[in-house]
């Protein structure tokens, strides 16, 4: 882990500052945290594990990791960059970072951005360890994020939980914030696969107390996938876990599927 990284990051038991001590992480009150063989630590408070392997499962992970490398989401993370160019984005938390690619495409875009990314799963955490060296990552949740006060520029929340106070905590004064949700028609074609009543994601702007919405952006594209990057989409969205198993089937059955992708990028800035 890089010192940069290091110094970003806070004691998840007492929240006092951590430093490197061979392969450990240790704060003043001699809280330890051993570091991982791929360099990631492990944050996430006791009290705060409520399974025994919290987060997405390794199938979801690994599904995600082998779908997002394919390349089909790049005009989706093309458009992140984009916005995050125009905001300052030296020091950068993505919360609820998940396997990394994100991450890795923001790193190539944005010269000596530095990034911490934490999620709940461990086998996410190892994977963008591995796959962005040059930034931190540890095992960690939003509501009880394990990063230091007012560090960051630039806090992002792609489709993960909403954690205001958590995200306002860690933004300096006048920080920003991108909060990444579905358009209205995002995966509208696999859910017509999936459901006999398909139906449209709600689309609504949300204010939050302790931030400002500055800026919306949409960016959208229309996929056809086929072969087992069906099966990879389907294995990392919520729809995995709550479909019937008869849609199931039948989007199981299906040898190609054309489907609409869109993010809206929400710009909050920190009051």
């Amino acid at each position: 882990m890089t010192p940069e990284g290091v110094r970003a990051l806070r004691c998840p038991v007492c929240g006092g500052p951590l430093e490197q001590k061979d392969r450990a992480l240790r704060c003043p009150k001699r809280h330890s945290f051993d570091l991982a063989r791929e360099g990631y630590v492990n944050l996430l408070a006791i009290q705060r594990r409520h399974t025994r392997e919290p987060g997405d499962s390794r199938e979801m992970v690994r599904a995600r990791r082998a779908f997002l490398a394919s390349g089909a989401y790049a005009p989706l993370m093309q458009a992140l960059a984009d916005v995050c160019a125009q905001l300052p984005h030296r020091q950068v938390v993505d919360a609820g970072c998940g396997e990394g690619s994100y991450d890795r495409f923001l790193c190539d875009a944005l010269p000596g951005v530095q990034i911490v990314g934490f999620d709940l799963s461990r086998e996410a955490v190892r994977l963008a360890a591995k796959l962005v060296p040059e930034a931190a990552f540890c095992v960690g949740g939003s509501f009880s994020a394990p990063v230091r006060d007012g560090w960051a520029d630039l806090v992002l929340n792609i489709f993960s939980p909403f954690a205001g106070a958590e995200f306002r905590r860690m933004l300096r004064p006048g920080g920003r914030l991108v909060y990444a949700v579905p358009t209205a028609r995002h995966l509208f074609g696999m859910k017509e696969v999936l459901y006999a009543a398909p139906y449209e994601n709600e689309v609504r702007n949300v204010a939050y107390e302790g931030f400002e919405l500055e800026e919306e952006r949409e960016s959208s594209a229309v996929l056809t996938l086929r072969g087992e990057r069906v099966q990879q989409l389907f294995a990392m969205t919520p729809y995995y876990w709550n479909t019937p198993a008869e849609g199931a089937a039948r989007l199981a059955a299906c040898t190609e599927l054309t489907t609409e992708i869109g993010f809206r990028y929400l710009v909050y800035r920190r009051i």
